[in-house]
This record gives structure tokens, C-alpha cells and sequence, in this order.
């Protein structure tokens, strides 16, 4: 259908959820845990309502992780690639790492009232809807092709993986591989069937406000009022340390120069977190009690490094030059994300 054909909106609740940075995910959660705390009868009536309203969160996420699987590109080029890959290695696997050591120094209860759970599903994953945006006015094709690393690190699986890796958690390695299941099958239908992949790109947009919706219904909004000033600290210190490490990435090792600043533009932590505390404790219970907070945190966290990340990687480049120089690489190819520019 023509985008004029369209109906006018009366309302436009989808527009407006969409002007808050992580909207469409955090209002849905809101009001969810409104439902959840006051309203409980309503998500205890049973049927489509029930199963709707309070069972669907991970068989909608499941069905996400999969529609992320088919946008990953098996025709990326090597610029494209290496910027990925240390998107994926600063953003990604060092601060996972870091904080999964912090874990083994203090334990999974974390520090000042924060959880190592928290602190993981914060630092482990990137914003790629903020990328594409950052990148589409500030980088080239190298950096909106790298939004795969957001594909890559999108969901619990490196949550999990370090958990288990660093013996935090007891993650059976069948919970691992199931994790990643639905992105590799996403991976090689996408890859096999582009119209495939047409068909599920809506799906987000779908999905994530019932999923959250759901979510936010387990979660007492005494424990969010309680977790506010934490989550905002967490946020601030996700786009601090994730930031200036792939800062770092883009300077000294894609060497970047003036356009390093780009890289902080990663420093966020993506919708779908919200939904990790709880899924690491249905593969390991002994982080139910933490659910509650880290879902509040992480929540918070999506929101700051939202508005946090992109201001602090546009001062950057400003103060480095970085707005006023083009970058030399041309963008004759830059309409599709992995694909090489013209000669």
C-alpha cells in the first residue's frame, strides 16, 4: 500500500512512542508493570488475554531474535567486516569479560546495589536502530554496515556465555546453543530467501511492545523507584567505559582518526536487554532474586545511554574535527549496509 494511501492517525500513539529514545519498548513496559502491580486480576483471566498480556514475552522474543538473524548479510566486505568486528570486540566481548571478572571479585549480588546480572545485560549489547541513525548522518558504509555487530549481540547469548564461561552462573550448555538457535536458522533463511527477510523486517516493530508489555508485568514498581538513581548510574557508566573503549578500537586499531568519535555512538544498550534478567534465570534460578531490580536497571539503562551515547559521540567529533572533515572513503555503495563502494 502507498505511504499516501494510508490512513491519517487520530492519535498518533505509534509516532509519539517512537520520539521517546527506546519508547516503544519502555512505555509498553510501564505500562505493563502498571497492570502488574495494581491491576493483577486482569492478566489472571485466562484465554488470549492471559496468554497475550502475560505468557508472551519469550516466544516473542524468540520470534525477534530470529527476524534479527535474517538482516546478518553473508555479503559483507572486508572494511565492513573489520569495523564489525571491533565494534564487536570493544563494544561486546571486552566489557562483557570485564564485568564477568568484577563478578568473580564480588560475587553475583555486584556492587552498590547494582547486580553483576544488571551490569551484563547493560554492557553486552548495542542500540542498532540508534546506530543506523547515528551512522547515516555521521559515518560511511563501513560504519552502517557494522550494524551487524548489533544483530550479533542482540538478545541474551553473551549473557548467558560469560555467566557460564566464568562459572557465575550454571548455564547448561544446551541453554546456549538454544539461545542461538533461532538467530542461526534467521542467518541461513535470510540468507537463502532475501523475500524472506522482507517479509520479517517489520517484525520489531510487531513484537517488542507485547513483549514488553509482558515483561513489565512482573515487575513491582516499588522495585523501579527503588532502582532508578542505580540504573541511571548504570547507563552512564555503559556509555563511559563502552564508549571510550571502542573509541580506542576505531583510533588505534581501524585508525580512524578525526571520525573516531563515531564508534562511541555504539555505547548503548539495546531495547531487547530488558528481556535478559529474566531469561538468564529461567536457564539458572539462582538469579530469580535479581530479576525484579535488574529489569528495572537495564530498563533505565536503555533509556540514559540512549540520550547519553549520541551527545557524547557528536562532542567528540566536533572537538576532534571529526563533523567538518568527510571522511575519504567515497559512499558510492553506502545505500546498502555491506556492500563496497564503486571504484
Amino acid at each position: 500500500m502507498a505511504a499516501e494511501s494510508l490512513p491519517k492517525s487520530r492519535v498518533p500513539l505509534f509516532d509519539g512512542m517512537n520520539r521517546i529514545p527506546g519508547g516503544l519498548m519502555l512505555i509498553p513496559l510501564i505500562l505493563g508493570s502498571v497492570v502488574g502491580t495494581f491491576f493483577p486480576a486482569f492478566l489472571e483471566m485466562g484465554s488470549f488475554t492471559t496468554a497475550l498480556f502475560a505468557d508472551s514475552a519469550l516466544p516473542l522474543i524468540a520470534i525477534l531474535i530470529f527476524a534479527t538473524g535474517m538482516q546478518i548479510t553473508a555479503k559483507a566486505s572486508g572494511p565492513v567486516l573489520a569495523t564489525t568486528g571491533v565494534v564487536l570486540l570493544f563494544k561486546t566481548i571486552i566489557p562483557a569479560a570485564l564485568v564477568a571478572a568484577l563478578g568473580l571479585m564480588v560475587g553475583i549480588d555486584g556492587i552498590l546495589g547494582i547486580s553483576i546480572l544488571a551490569l551484563l545485560a547493560s554492557f553486552d549489547n548495542s542500540n542498532g536502530g540508534l546506530w543506523l541513525a547515528f551512522t547515516g548522518r555521521y559515518g560511511d558504509y563501513r560504519d552502517r554496515g557494522a550494524y551487524m555487530a548489533s544483530a550479533i549481540n542482540d538478545g541474551p547469548f553473551f549473557t548467558l556465555l560469560f555467566l557460564g564461561l566464568s562459572g557465575l552462573g550454571n548455564i547448561p550448555i544446551l541453554i546456549l546453543i538454544a539461545a542461538i538457535i533461532p538467530l542461526a536458522l534467521g542467518f541461513i533463511v535470510g540468507n537463502l530467501d532475501a523475500k524472506w527477510t522482507e517479509v520479517m523486517r517489520p517484525v520489531p516493530n510487531i513484537v517488542i511492545p507485547f513483549f514488553a508489555f509482558s515483561l513489565g508485568t512482573g515487575i513491582d514498581l516499588g522495585a523501579v523507584l527503588s532502582g532508578g538513581i542505580a540504573g541511571i548510574f548504570v547507563g552512564i557508566a555503559a556509555t563511559l567505559i563502552t564508549g571510550a573503549l571502542v573509541y580506542l578500537g576505531y583510533r588505534f586499531v581501524l585508525r580512524r582518526g578525526a571520525k573516531s568519535g563515531v564508534g562511541i555512538a555504539s555505547a548503548t544498550t539495546a531495547g531487547n536487554s530488558i528481556a535478559t534478567p529474566a531469561i538468564v534465570a529461567a536457564a539458572d534460578p539462582a538469579f530469580a532474586p535479581y530479576v525484579d531490580i535488574a529489569t528495572a536497571q537495564v530498563a533505565s539503562a536503555v533509556l540514559v545511554t540512549a540520550i547519553f551515547a549520541p551527545l557524547l559521540a557528536t562532542w567528540v567529533l566536533k572537538r576532534q574535527g571529526g563533523l567538518e572533515n568527510p571522511d575519504p572513503v567515497p559512499v558510492a555503495g553506502e545505500g546498502r549496509p555491506g556492500v563496497e563502494p564503486a571504484n
